[in-house]
């Protein structure tokens, strides 16, 4: 099957986390959409996603073309019907397309249409992506860990429930408390638990990832690929080779890649009148309630925020801001802000392009033109 992964209309609901790459680089659980589905088809997927995004997530099409919308958490059942689709032959939910199997290069309805009945995780807003990370976890470790044997945990530890908790090749935990009595425990390959760390499922902790000395991190967390992480951490997603080294609380939020939390940064995820949680809404342009009482901060890629630095609930943080002066920043950080106040000036092209390159030299990664491209698309985008 030649697999394409598509960007619904769910995309502009989940930026700015969906402003530097499609709905299928997210990450919810211990992957990315994209590395489920591969793994769950057994085959390479590409991306039909916005056009300026599309050189570094291209798609590639043959004489007959799997579409599925990543958007829709899979099941066994779904994943059953989109294994025996025949061509021309599509799979919705609520009149939304799941999936369609065609000759045409873009994913349409077809006149042949299965409707899916189950009940289904659909992740239509940012604020999903934490809601459903329990679930996600606890799917992924099933699907990662069945028929593997985890590696011994360290006798240093104190652990409850160690057949829930599974430890990749190469990754150390130390003198720490892990407790898998109401979540699994994944600590993928490379990763570290570092000393006095109390730990409680469910936990996805990716590769080469790091937990710093006595944190406190609860339930429903991810921390992705190459991430560190301190503090205390509740219900939160960071998406890979961001940082929140030290203490300071982060609760109910989605960090998305290249951020840093400055030490001391917190995140309010409670009004003080136990209110429901309004966020800001890229495409409707306006905030819109999210039915939560709980909903802490979204951060889009490239985004730092300075030591001691306090979020009020319900933040939105575009692209490429830099946050440092007094005081709680507005509920909506505009992108290349350079202070994180709404009057404040623009942290220029160049100089973001610039810090970047440098948080990303540290890990031997590259800025690419590409991803230039891409940042430069936003920029103007803000500042037009």
């Amino acid at each position: 099957m030649n697999i394409i992964l598509f960007d619904g209309e769910e995309w502009e609901n989940l930026l700015p986390l969906t402003f530097t790459k499609p709905i299928a680089s997210l990450r919810m659980g211990a992957l990315s959409f994209a590395e489920r589905w591969e793994k769950l088809l057994d085959s390479k997927v590409s991306h039909h996603t916005k056009p300026y995004l599309q050189e570094k997530y291209p798609i590639q099409l043959q004489t007959e073309n799997l579409f599925i919308n990543p958007s829709f958490f899979p099941t066994v059942e779904l994943v059953d019907k989109i294994k025996n689709l025949d061509l021309n032959q599509s799979i919705t939910h609520k009149n939304n397309l799941v999936a369609v199997k065609t000759t045409n290069e873009t994913p349409t309805i077809s006149l042949n249409v299965t409707e899916l009945n189950e009940n289904i995780i659909h992740i239509q807003n940012s604020w999903d992506l934490f809601t459903y990370n329990f679930q996600a976890i606890e799917f992924d470790f099933d699907l990662l860990t069945k028929g593997r044997k985890s590696q011994l945990i360290s006798e240093t530890n104190r652990v409850l429930h160690p057949e829930k908790i599974f430890i990749e090749e190469g990754a150390k935990v130390e003198f720490s408390i892990l407790n898998a009595t109401e979540g699994s425990i994944y600590i993928g390959k490379d990763a570290e638990i570092m000393e006095g760390s109390m730990i409680r499922g469910g936990l996805a902790l990716c590769e080469h990832a790091k937990i710093n000395m006595g944190s406190k991190i609860y339930s429903g967390c991810t921390i992705g690929p190459y991430c560190k992480v301190g503090g205390e951490v509740n219900n939160a997603i960071l998406t890979a080779y961001s940082n929140k080294g030290h203490d300071g609380f982060l609760g109910n939020s989605v960090i998305g890649e290249w951020c840093n939390l400055g030490a001391d940064t917190n995140t309010s995820n409670l009004k003080n009148n136990y209110a429901e949680v309004k966020l800001w809404n890229y495409k409707q342009n306006r905030f819109i309630k999210t039915g939560l009482q709980f909903c802490g901060l979204i951060m889009g890629d490239y985004s730092k925020s300075a030591i001691n630095t306090q979020f009020n609930t319900g933040t939105v943080v575009g692209v490429a801001a830099n946050i440092f002066q007094s005081g709680f920043p507005p509920n909506l950080v505009k992108h290349y802000s350079w202070g994180g106040k709404s009057d404040s000036p623009v942290f220029t092209f160049e100089r973001a392009c610039e810090a970047a390159e440098k948080m990303m030299e540290r890990r031997k990664v590259e800025l690419s033109s590409i991803d230039k491209k891409i940042l430069e698309h936003i920029f103007k985008l803000n500042n037009n």
